[in-house]
């Protein structure tokens, strides 16, 4: 009994982790890809023209935090000038922003 138990909070874990994973594809595809594009090289019009970083390179990845990450969607990002490079997410939640995050991970080859 214990083993089917253990067996069916696992797969609830697990399908609650796919669909998490499956927002955060679909939230980046509407809210990010625009600039940062749906491969995440930022190679896009507007990626280009604001300076989009790369995230499919393992250095740029390795220096993004996700603290970071999430603030800079949450609050917006300027540029040491104060042009803004990026506007605030306000339609978003916390858990939405970190389903994006976790989703932009997944580009890092």
């Amino acid at each position: 009994m214990k083993k089917l138990i253990a067996l069916t909070v696992a797969a609830v874990v697990a399908a609650a982790l796919s669909a998490a994973a499956a927002d955060g594809k679909a939230l980046y595809e509407k809210e990010c890809a625009k600039c940062h594009g749906s491969d995440g090289k930022g190679q896009t019009k507007m990626g280009q023209k604001l300076g989009a970083k790369d995230y499919t390179d393992p250095k740029v990845q390795a220096e993004l935090k996700d603290e970071a990450a999430f603030k800079a969607t949450k609050e917006g990002f300027k540029s040491k000038d104060g042009k803004v490079l990026m506007k605030p997410a306000e339609n978003l939640t916390d858990e939405e922003i970190k389903a994006m995050i976790a989703y932009m991970r997944t580009f890092k080859k």
